[in-house]
């Protein structure tokens, strides 16, 4: 065992002199990602909130036809400007991002309202513009309010009661609990933090194969007088332990950068307290051993440092892939799926931060069965190691 814990710490030490690699692979990804990622999600809610809130310019052409319309934009917090010339303008305006929404009122407006005929408005509106909708949508549900307000008016005026227009009253009861609706928005915390895990190890995995081998080290390094099953078991945990450290550290990134995101205005509530990143990083460490395993031995394939990155980055995707199906799918925690590793860890971490009872047996079987998956791999990876046919 003496020998293994040589090895082991021989690759530790190496790696963390390689200080490019390290700061890729253990502080930029795990820290600095989530960090951005929360911030990005924050400042989208901050956005929303403000346009839902703060005075808009509504640029209207043909204003003086519907005064009566004007002030009821104008009593929704809505700000009418004078528009384009016309709507071959207003279609320029928009297109070119100038305006992100025109109202244009006919010269008939007054006449057909008056008629008690179908009045037309025409909003101009560019769908693809991302950072408009939320003012297109107040626009327009502004509208809608007039169109209500108006209607109710004229049933009122024949006595005719509104209500009869509405012969369903639907009250909406929403079951959910805060931790629920967070976890909508927080689902793809799991695919981050497998991501983060695995680009943890990823570099001393390559290094401590195909890099030994370009290097013409791998070869001096068999022949030592240790066994080869713990040469390359210390190399496996070695890359373990830094897919551990990058793990435990996008976890705590996430933990402190989500204080900062106003959810409770979304009704949402997070359950990712200290307790749950303990939780979530006893859930993902065993993935470890499978990652570090998986990674080492497809490295060992590889003939050159470059090749390896190559195969690396198109592998590190393939264990995230069942999250992303399961996401589209909307499956819900099942016994099978526990044998799965990564998707087990997903579903059971959704759980958690939705604060959702989560059973013993899945969290058992999951661990054990991420165990004995890197443990297949680690064994394959031993017996690779001891064949001659692996230095050619």
């Amino acid at each position: 065992m003496r020998s293994f814990f040589i090895v082991c710490f021989k690759e530790i030490i190496d790696n963390l002199r390689d200080r490019r690699s390290l700061l890729t692979s253990v502080m930029l990804i795990p820290v600095l990602m989530p960090v951005f990622m929360m911030f990005l999600i924050g400042f989208q809610l901050e956005r929303s909130f403000d346009t839902a809130e703060e005075l808009i310019e509504l640029p209207v052409i043909g204003a003086e036809h519907a005064p009566n319309l004007m002030r009821f934009l104008e009593s929704r917090n809505i700000d009418i400007v004078a528009g384009p010339a016309d709507g071959v303008a207003a279609t320029e305006a928009v297109w070119a991002s100038e305006e992100d929404v025109v109202l244009l009122v006919p010269s008939d407006f007054g006449e057909e309202l008056a008629e008690m005929i179908p009045a037309t408005v025409e909003l101009y509106f560019d769908q693809a513009n991302t950072t408009g909708i939320a003012k297109i949508s107040r626009v327009r549900d502004a509208l809608f309010g007039y169109n209500q307000t108006v209607a109710g008016i004229r049933l009122s005026a024949r006595g005719v009661n509104p209500a009869l227009l509405r012969p369903l009253n639907i009250d909406h009861i929403d079951v959910s609990t805060p931790s629920g609706r967070a976890a909508i928005l927080l689902g793809i915390l799991s695919y981050l933090f497998l991501f983060a895990l695995l680009m943890g190890g990823m570099y001393l995995a390559i290094d401590a194969t195909a890099g030994e081998r370009e290097r013409g080290s791998l070869e001096p390094l068999l022949a030592l007088p240790v066994a080869r099953g713990r040469l390359i078991l210390g190399k496996i945990a070695a890359t373990s332990v830094f897919m551990s450290i990058s793990l435990a550290l996008c976890l705590m990134s996430v933990f402190a950068t989500l204080r900062f995101i106003p959810l409770e205005q979304l009704g949402m509530t997070p359950n990712f307290s200290l307790n749950v990143v303990i939780a979530a990083f006893l859930l993902l460490c065993p993935f470890a051993l499978t990652g570090a395993s998986l990674m080492t031995l497809f490295a060992s394939f590889t003939k050159s440092y470059k090749e390896a990155q190559t195969w690396l980055g198109i592998l590190i995707l393939v264990p995230t892939m069942p999250i992303l199906i399961v996401s589209f799918l909307s499956l819900q925690p099942r016994f099978e799926f526990m044998f799965i590793p990564a998707l087990s860890q997903h579903l059971i971490l959704v759980d958690m931060i939705s604060n959702e009872p989560i059973s013993s047996l899945h969290v058992a079987v999951s661990v054990l069965s991420t165990l004995a998956v890197g443990a297949i791999f680690t064994w394959v990876c031993v017996r690779l190691y001891h064949r001659e046919a692996l230095l050619g």
